[in-house]
């Protein structure tokens, strides 16, 4: 085959052709119920879920009030990719999302990608949304007096690395109790769980309780997910105005100040975990032969779910840290912390309840949306054909939902949560990307027929230069020092709990005698503890920067430097050296902004993400990359009409 087999297109005139002979035939269709309404809450469903119930608090922490702030600018950022999508969406109402896009604007290869990224993202978004559930419908067991063993409602890496930091902590000095209570949790299911020679059988069975659920619900067809969808929704969303609706009469003016106590700098902080929080909007794409009039349907129903999200996430920040000092949100449940803090505990056991519920409707969306992905790939060729097939009853992909269902339960019994959610993020990002930049390169063609919904055009010729010179003198003028270490790769000091966690035995001794000569206050006298040591002099930087300096360790143990430091930047070189190219791109072609400040805006958020995402996102792609030119390239339906 030549080289440029590998970027056929497949043209909208073609997809439209065949589903509308699908249509005719009644194969392979798949049954018309969606409305601009189904759609909107669907995306709610997909939003309102670990965003408000967990993210929000950490997030609040950390930029205080402003945080505000920062959801505006993940709205902002996903609202450019949504333009993009309904544009799409517009253009190839077909089920399929950015998968189907990539197919027109880039080519076979390009579309492969980027459907391989898609199966990571709802497959790894399934998990994370199936171990969060897991966590607050124990914590909700808990309450109510039923303990499970910690070994069955916990993964195994987090047992496993939370078993090894507390041992490391308890050498240093900590006693169990004083651990946090996620050390402890881990510790417990990691001792007391059944073994198999050295194995620990550690595993997450509320998750795949939750797994099977909601997979029997999403094959036994639409219409009962969209029902089961917009049930939970409501329910959500009462509460969420109830939490507002009580929660302003408690609100003191006196807790905004000050509004951003850690600058910018903390409010950008929680940007990778807001962003999670707005991710499942893109999801409703893959319903687009599902939708009674998907043209129209499809992007009001993108908008309208992120502005009434964005309005709920504003207001409920506002009110949490009106409610209390911003310092205190950083728990996992700051909802339910804020009422319980105030001794409203009726309202605690609410929001306990409707978390489940959120979870719950999160997962049902997005499991609904990873099955069509790969229905869509199977049709042209790319995937066995059985992934393709319609149930003749229910009007479902049967056989991808049962996939899905293997393919989120299994990984979710055993892997971390906060490993699975970067990727989940990483992935949603570069669909994002993709699709904003398909939009531009297919900006100037005029022979692609075009839907009913256009992104509004401002050229960026000018405006993205203006832009980035500004960008600079901000980071020079008023953010010199972070800049110039981060161009100077300056070593970083590690915090206290890691230097501590990295330690021996013997090395530990050294450290405590160390800080036992040179403390004023007596306080090794009182504890062994050398976390709680050596931590309280983190809010001095100076003084920390001394202590540090002086510890009987090598450099290795206290400073972050040389290739070890400047890997984790390596993602934000290449944003930089991508943001200059899209300059000229932009000033050459003529670029529309929307969707191009759409694109920087998702890279960015991408290059704020650890270079042990980009790593083993790379990994995935090139897993997928071996199937495509082992089985799909040459089993394309472009590939034998050629023939």
């Amino acid at each position: 085959m030549a080289l440029s087999s590998l970027f056929r297109k497949k043209t909208v005139q073609d997809i439209l052709k065949q589903v509308a002979q699908n249509e005719t035939d009644g194969h392979n269709a798949l049954g018309k119920h969606l409305t601009t309404r189904d759609l909107t809450a669907f995306g709610i469903a997909a939003i309102v879920g670990a965003g408000i119930f967990s993210t929000i608090g950490k997030a609040s922490a950390d930029g205080g009030p402003a945080v505000i702030f920062l959801f505006l600018f993940t709205a902002l950022a996903c609202s450019f990719a949504a333009f993009a999508y309904a544009e799409f969406a517009s253009m190839v109402p077909v089920s399929g999302s950015a998968y189907t896009y990539s197919y027109v604007a880039f080519g076979e290869l390009i579309a492969w990608i980027i459907g391989w990224a898609l199966i990571m993202e709802y497959a790894v978004g399934n998990i994370t949304v199936a171990i969060s559930w897991s966590d607050y419908f124990t914590g909700l067991l808990q309450s109510g007096g039923i303990h499970l063993p910690q070994w069955i409602q916990m993964d195994y890496l987090t047992a496993s690395n939370g078993f090894k930091d507390a041992e490391a902590l308890m050498r240093g000095g900590k006693s169990f109790e004083n651990l946090s209570t996620a050390l402890q949790q881990a510790h417990t299911a990691w001792t007391t769980a059944p073994t198999i020679g050295s194995f620990h059988f550690v595993t997450d069975l509320p998750a795949l309780f939750i797994i099977i659920l909601i997979t029997a619900l999403v094959y036994r067809g639409m219409k009962e997910s969209r029902n089961a969808s917009n049930l939970m929704v409501v329910v959500k969303l009462c509460v969420v105005l109830l939490v507002i609706a009580v929660g302003v009469f408690y609100v003191d003016t006196a807790n905004w100040d000050p509004f951003a106590p850690n600058g910018v700098g903390g409010v950008l902080k929680g940007v990778s975990a807001v962003f999670f929080a707005y991710i499942g909007f893109d999801a409703i794409s893959t319903t687009a032969e599902e939708c009674k009039n998907p043209q129209r349907d499809l992007p009001r129903g993108m908008m309208w779910a992120i502005i009434i999200c964005t309005i709920l996430y504003i207001a409920i920040a506002l009110v949490l840290t009106g409610m209390v000092k911003y310092h205190e949100l950083n728990v996992g449940d700051p909802l339910a912390f804020v009422f319980e803090k105030l001794d409203l505990k009726w309202m605690s056991g609410i929001i306990a309840v409707s978390a489940v519920v959120a979870m719950a409707s999160v997962l049902l969306v997005f499991q609904m949306g990873q099955p069509r992905i790969w229905m869509s790939m199977s049709r042209d060729g790319l995937l066995p054909k059985k992934f393709s097939t319609v149930h003749p009853k229910y009007k479902t992909p049967s056989f991808a939902t049962i996939v899905t269902g293997f393919v989120v339960a299994v990984p979710a019994l055993f892997l971390n949560l906060t490993m699975v959610t970067d990727l989940c993020s990483i992935g949603t990002l570069f669909a994002f990307v993709l699709v904003c930049a398909g939009v531009l390169v297919l900006q100037n063609k005029p022979e692609i027929p075009r839907g009913k919904f256009k992104t509004p055009y401002v050229n960026s010729k000018y405006i993205l230069p203006v832009l980035m010179i500004a960008g600079l003198y901000y980071a020079f003028a008023f953010n010199n020092k972070a800049t110039m270490a981060f161009i100077n790769n300056d070593p970083q000091i590690y915090d206290a709990t890691s230097i501590v966690t990295s330690l021996d035995k013997s090395e530990s001794e050294q450290v405590f005698k160390y800080l036992e000569s040179i403390e004023v206050n007596n306080k090794t006298a009182e504890t062994s503890d050398l976390e709680h040591l050596l931590g309280q002099y983190q809010d001095d930087e100076v003084k920390y920067a001394e202590v540090v300096k002086g510890l009987p360790i090598s450099d290795s143990a206290k400073y972050e430097s040389g290739f070890s430091l400047f890997k984790h930047k390596i993602p934000m070189w290449i944003f930089l050296f991508v943001l200059v190219g899209l300059a000229v791109w932009a000033f050459r072609k003529n670029l529309s902004l929307i969707p191009l400040l759409g694109l920087i805006c998702c890279l960015y958020m991408m290059a704020e993400l650890s270079v042990w995402n980009w790593i083993y996102f790379t990994i995935w792609l090139l897993i997928g990359l071996f199937i495509y030119f082992t089985y799909s390239r040459k089993n394309s339906k472009l590939n034998v009409a050629k023939v």
